[in-house]
């Protein structure tokens, strides 16, 4: 297959959440026809709710340093579908991607063929192969990998991880993981099996119950909220200057790459994540650590373009989510505030809507292009609750509603665009695009 052949194919599986089918066969009995690709390199697995894929791309980015060689894979893409695996910090190439997907279709047609499936792995579990099939054919040295969905049945632990780490746990896809802060744990918890080293981040009593029932059912001693920090500094656009204290070492006043105070907790884990890998005998170093932290990017988790308005872009698909660009708008984000707003139709609406929508000084609904998003009739509603109709406005795409927030932002203000990844996918280019035409 070509490239676009290659991704008409995936596309043509259906929508990777809507066709979700959670559990490990489909992925095990796929990677075994490709000759077990992952089995060729070690591999680091993060799960969690809110900071999983920030603390991955730190991880990945300590690891470059040192010299490892890395496959990362993320999910969701904001424009390609490459960016989700990456080698050595570039995504994959279209013709390598496009050969990783051929192999990875064709040995799911035979799987079918043979009767051993009786319906082709859906798109999550084929990119899932396709990245680490890729991640072999790259030769890595490491590939850090970021849980999907939950953990106990996501398509990443049939890599079988020796090395884990788990980010915040707070609610979000309970239609899959579980209507509690319990179950929802008890699913990302599951990445913890017999022989694992695991990192955990500070979290709810509830949920940090589950996950150390979890590690002693498996005999594991994890690294709970270990790492004590210190904050010594701020920039004016929220990149924290931070001393990092592990039992291992002190990593003094380092600067993080990735903006807002949630990120210190997310580099925390990441910093022990790297210790781990050292014990491992990979030669990553203090400064490659320090350096690594410093220099990480994650488009789309708090970029700000600078313009006149200045945008920001950030992907808060849940409370917790929101809570945090809350704290964020309050404390660095010039105003008057211009919100950007659509989602998924799942989500918590009426609470993202809650802690959002009042911070807006003018507030522009948009449609998603996405079979999952939630109607501008339904997001108006919910606004109505929160602000007074003069400061609403509904736009029929995405495009049409960067136009109404820099019509009616001051030029000294912020349009921040949020509620759902997907959306920040098709805006992104676009005010990439601003900003290079104002600088």
């Amino acid at each position: 297959m070509q490239f676009k052949e290659a991704v008409d194919y995936l596309l043509g599986l259906g929508h990777e959440t809507l066709t979700i089918k959670l559990g490990l066969r489909n992925t095990e009995l796929l990677l075994e026809a490709l000759a077990n690709p992952e089995r060729e390199f070690p591999a680091v697995q993060i799960a969690g709710t809110n900071g999983k894929g920030s603390t991955a791309v730190i991880l990945d980015s300590i690891c470059r340093v040192a010299g490892v060689r890395t496959g990362l894979y993320t999910s969701p893409h904001l424009v390609s579908i490459t960016e989700r695996i990456k080698i050595n910090g570039f995504s994959l190439s279209q013709e390598a991607f496009a050969a990783s997907a051929t192999a990875v279709r064709s040995a799911a047609q035979k799987l079918m063929a043979a009767r051993q499936l009786t319906n082709l792995p859906t798109f999550f579990e084929q990119v899932t192969a396709i990245a680490l099939l890729a991640f072999k054919e790259a030769g890595v040295d490491l590939a850090i990998l970021e849980t999907g969905l939950g953990g106990r049945l996501d398509s990443t632990t049939a890599a079988n991880a020796k090395i884990v780490g788990l980010t915040q746990i707070a609610f979000d896809h309970e239609e899959y993981l579980g209507t509690t802060l319990r179950q929802i744990a008890g699913e990302k918890a599951a990445i913890i099996r017999p022989g694992v080293k695991a990192v955990i981040a500070s979290q709810d009593p509830e949920a940090l119950s589950v996950i150390l029932r979890q590690c002693e059912r498996n005999g594991v001693s994890p690294s709970v909220d270990s790492c004590a920090t210190k904050i010594v500094g701020v920039t004016p656009a929220g990149h924290y200057s931070v001393t990092f204290q592990t039992p291992e070492d002190i990593y003094q006043e380092v600067k993080l790459g990735l903006a807002g105070r949630h990120q210190i907790e997310n580099a925390a884990v990441a910093i022990q994540l790297a210790e781990l890998l050292r014990e491992s005998g990979f030669n990553v170093s203090h400064a490659a650590i320090v350096k690594g932290v410093e220099s990480a990017t994650h488009p789309g988790r708090l970029e700000l373009v600078s313009g006149s308005p200045s945008y920001l872009l950030d992907g808060a698909h849940n409370p917790a989510g929101a809570r945090t660009l809350r704290d964020y708008l309050n404390e660095f984000v010039a105003k008057p505030l211009t919100l950007v707003f659509g989602a998924m139709r799942e989500k918590r609406l009426d609470e993202i809507a809650s802690i959002l929508f009042r911070l807006a000084d003018k507030l522009v609904l948009t449609p998603v292009s996405n079979p999952r998003a939630a109607s501008t009739e339904t997001l108006l509603s919910l606004a109505e609750r929160h602000l007074p109709a003069d400061r609403i406005s509904v736009a029929t795409s995405s495009a049409e509603a960067l136009k109404i927030a820099e019509r009616i932002t001051p030029s000294v203000g912020t349009v921040c665009v949020t509620g759902s990844l997907y959306l920040l996918g098709e805006v992104r280019p676009l005010v990439i695009a601003k900003g290079a035409a104002a600088s």
